[in-house]
């Protein structure tokens, strides 16, 4: 017997009516309502949603036996002396409690801003906290610590379109969406407040573990307790089963992980006796200034336990005649014949500081490391080793993970890509540990006064200009502890606003030296960036949409761009592909009349994707071809600007965007080969105004593939690689696609800034028949064929730490 679920989802009141409180949820089928206050009716209201999302469609169809409604309850202005709001579903056979709440949690929340907390991660002095609020008017937020002594904290504020939509009575510009990361913090509490007007709302933040351990379990208790008298025990024990099966890929802490990765006493005791064919000499480069003696000890012995030998120690004391350290210094120095100290007389500012150090060295290969950070022991060994292997490598740099002031707690590790040029002008997410070749230096000059800040942004920049990107080398090992304090950057950007100006100056030299035309503009939070390229021409775009039938989908789709986009060449290369419906060939007819941009095509052959689009592309008169499914719709108005940025990059061979499904979850974020056993698309199912794993969904990036849902191509790129694959009729075509460009020397760019809704696939059916399935295990047996390398040896975009049976970029399980 099918189970009938019917339950609350969302439950508010109307901004601008507090006696309107309104429910949406799944609702029985030809029931009627009754809504009472302590068993006195009071007024209610249905309005049945319609349901197109696939997401929703292809849920367990025993669960969507219902349907979506809103309903609107109207109560007293005075709760006083009343106990419980209770709604009843009222059918031929049976009443069912729909929903219940207390008369007091109603006048608690009435008239106040509204929010919701999405995600809120407390970890070791760490804590991440994202969600929405809204009010009738601009909603402030505040942090205050449990004294309730306000924080200097930055907060993040995003436009929330998805919570727009939700409370469609709002008219405030105000961004709903907010979004934090403290860390180093102390205490047992904090309050987060939401200010409207003379309103005020408040939610506690437990720092404690045990306490917030407690209270996911009365969370928990409550919800089960609640969804078990709504449902039922089956339903209850479905949710169970189903909660064990996923457990195997839920996100495990990362102070387990990390003591499993480093390398023990045995290992490190090998690594000591190994020798090497090749044995450079490797200077670490530290500033100091006025360091604190227990953290430069810290530093200094850890230096001291590598377990590669060929070191040596550059110490640049730039805390002028009067130093604090020196003493300490000369004691180092005495220790171990290895470690250079350099005096100063005056103060020195940081690039001046580390270029003393670095004039001082003798090694053949230059690292760098801040003066209260510390290398993990084989640090330098992986470095070697990877140099043994590829006498190529010019540059390296490894993954990295912040480190508690008392030095015994480790987090938010940084598992980075390979070398990605366009994920660096976004971020500098090479940062640590960063190895470069002496003869490099010589070329390109060492750290510039002017970028101090970001002097390091700039100095990494220039090296890895002169150097080809095979000769990059990331080191994928957590090597580097990055001590996180008050006045770091990770802890209170704004302490160091300098330094992202400097950022955004150093991308823009970049530019200029590698003869890129492009504006730098400040990214959502400090220490992102965003690039706009200025174009010398508007080249001709060619829109190519295959389309069967669903000419409402196509017509969406074209009015969004017709209406919305702010660049106007363009051309539609429409690919009829064996509709059956007169309408369609009438609507057609009634497109090319009336809209000259649109040319449609025939193609009458069985549905072949890569055949219908290369068709489509064989009458395509632009410079550029965009690749578009019929069932999209664009989102922001320059849409197409930000994809051809990118795209008429000589370097660049196709561009894809960020895109939703129509609830406003990430359906495409960049694609990684790997996820699913062949490829998959990243961050699926995140809520919009989620960021991602270190903000990758909101960074532009390289990827081994985008998908062709949404693609802008070069023509020239496209012809060179001979369009899409034939032999892949279905799937994987727009990865081999890609994987072919790259193998051209093109980069596949993921812009974020290009936004679309993506309401699925509608116009191709499931693999639902044996026929279907056959074809689709032999296109996984082509593409597997195709590209064996990365198959094997891993994407290089994605990091072999992290996970593949999951898109969200979380650990990979011990």
């Amino acid at each position: 017997m099918s189970r009938e679920i019917f339950e609350v989802t969302k439950d508010r009141f109307h901004l601008k009516d507090p006696c309107q409180y309104i429910l949406q949820g799944t609702w029985p089928k030809e029931a009627k309502m009754r809504a009472c206050l302590d068993g006195s009716e009071v007024k209610a209201e249905i309005q049945r949603l319609e349901v197109v999302s696939a997401l929703e469609r292809f849920k367990d169809p025993d669960l969507m036996r219902g349907e979506r409604i809103t309903a609107s309850v109207q109560l007293p202005q005075s709760l006083e002396g009343c106990q419980k709001l209770t709604v009843y579903a009222d059918m031929p056979d049976r009443r069912i409690c729909w929903f219940s709440v207390s008369a007091r949690e109603l006048e608690k929340r009435r008239g106040k801003p509204q929010f919701f907390i999405e995600e809120e991660k407390v970890q070791q002095g760490f804590l991440r906290i994202r969600g929405w609020a809204v009010a009738d008017e601009p909603v402030k937020i505040q942090i205050f610590d449990e004294n309730k002594q306000k924080l200097n904290v930055e907060i993040l504020r995003t436009q929330r379109v998805d919570v727009e939509q939700l409370y469609e009575e709002m008219d405030s510009e105000d961004k709903s969406g907010f979004f934090v990361e403290l860390t180093n913090l102390t205490g047992k509490l904090l309050y987060l407040v939401f200010y409207a007007g003379d309103t005020k709302s408040v939610h506690i933040v437990h720092l404690n573990p045990a306490v917030v351990f407690r209270k996911k379990i009365e969370k928990y208790a409550k919800k089960g307790l609640r969804y078990w008298k709504s449902q039922g025990s089956a339903a209850m024990v479905g949710k169970v089963v189903s909660k064990v099966k996923t457990a195997s890929t839920r996100e495990i802490p990362y102070q387990k992980w990390i003591v499993r990765h480093l390398p023990g006493s045995k290992e490190l005791e090998k690594q000591r006796r190994t020798k090497f064919e090749y044995q450079p000499k490797i200077s670490i480069v530290v500033p100091l200034y006025k360091t604190p003696e227990k953290y430069l000890r810290q530093l200094v012995d850890t230096v001291k336990a590598q377990t590669y030998p060929n070191w040596e120690l550059c110490l640049s004391d730039g805390s002028g005649a009067d130093s604090p350290i020196r003493k300490l210094l000369d004691s180092l120095a005495s220790s171990d014949e290895r470690i250079k100290v350099i005096f100063h007389e005056k103060p020195l500012q940081i690039s001046e500081n580390t270029n003393a150090g670095i004039e001082a060295a003798t090694g053949d290969y230059i690292a760098f490391a801040d003066h209260d950070d510390e290398l993990t022991p084989h640090a330098l060994f992986q470095c070697v080793k990877a140099l043994n292997e590829n006498r190529d490598i010019r540059i390296l740099y490894s993954d990295e993970d912040k480190m508690s002031m008392d030095g015994h707690k480790f987090f938010q590790p940084h598992f980075k890509p390979d070398y990605n040029p366009d994920l660096l002008c976004t971020v500098n997410y090479i940062c640590h540990l960063f190895v470069v070749d002496r003869e490099i230096i010589s070329q390109v000059g060492m750290l510039r006064k002017e970028f101090d800040g970001a002097q390091d942004y700039d100095f990494i920049f220039r090296c890895v200009e002169t150097v080809k990107p095979e000769q990059i080398y990331h080191i994928p090992r957590i090597l580097y502890h990055w001590r996180c304090h008050e006045d770091s950057t990770a802890e209170n950007p704004e302490s160091k606003t300098y330094a992202f100006e400097a950022g955004k100056r150093a991308i823009e030299e970049h530019y200029k030296r590698t003869g890129i035309n492009a504006e730098v503009l400040q990214g959502e939070f400090l220490g992102l960036y965003r690039t706009r390229f200025i174009r010398d021409h508007d080249p001709l775009i060619s829109i190519i949409i295959p389309n069967k039938d669903h000419i409402e989908d196509l017509k969406r789709c074209m009015d969004s761009i017709d209406k919305k986009s702010t660049y106007q060449n363009y051309e539609y290369i429409i690919v009829e592909n064996n509709s059956t419906e007169e309408e369609t060939f009438q609507y057609y007819k009634k497109l090319e009349a009336e809209n000259p941009k649109a040319h449609v095509v025939y193609w009458d052959r069985e549905f072949n994707y890569s055949a219908i689009n290369n068709y489509g592309a064989s009458f395509a008169k632009g410079e550029y071809i965009l690749l578009l499914n019929n069932d999209t719709e664009i989102i922001n108005e320059d849409c197409l600007e930000q994809l051809l940025g990118y795209c008429m990059r000589s370097d660049v061979g196709a561009v894809g965007a960020r895109m939703y499904y129509e609830d406003d979850t990430i359906q495409h974020a960049g694609v990684v080969i790997g996820f699913g056993g062949i490829a998959g698309h990243c961050f699926v199912l995140q809520p919009r105004g989620t960021t991602g794993y270190c903000h990758r969904i909101i960074c532009a990036q390289d990827y081994s593939a985008v998908t062709a849902a949404c693609m802008m191509v070069k023509r020239s790129a496209f012809d060179e690689v001979e369009g899409l694959t034939e032999e892949l009729a279905v799937a994987f075509n727009d990865i081999d696609f890609c994987m072919k460009l790259r193998a051209a020397g093109y980069l596949i760019v993921y812009n974020p800034y290009a936004e679309l809704y993506h309401y699925e696939s509608k116009s191709r059916g499931l693999e639902d028949t044996p026929e279907k399935v056959a074809r689709f295990n032999k296109e996984i047996q082509i593409f597997e064929r195709r590209w064996p390398d990365i198959m094997r040896d891993g994407d290089p975009y994605y990091n072999p730490n992290l996970t593949l049976k999951s898109q969200d970029f979380s650990l990979k399980r011990i």
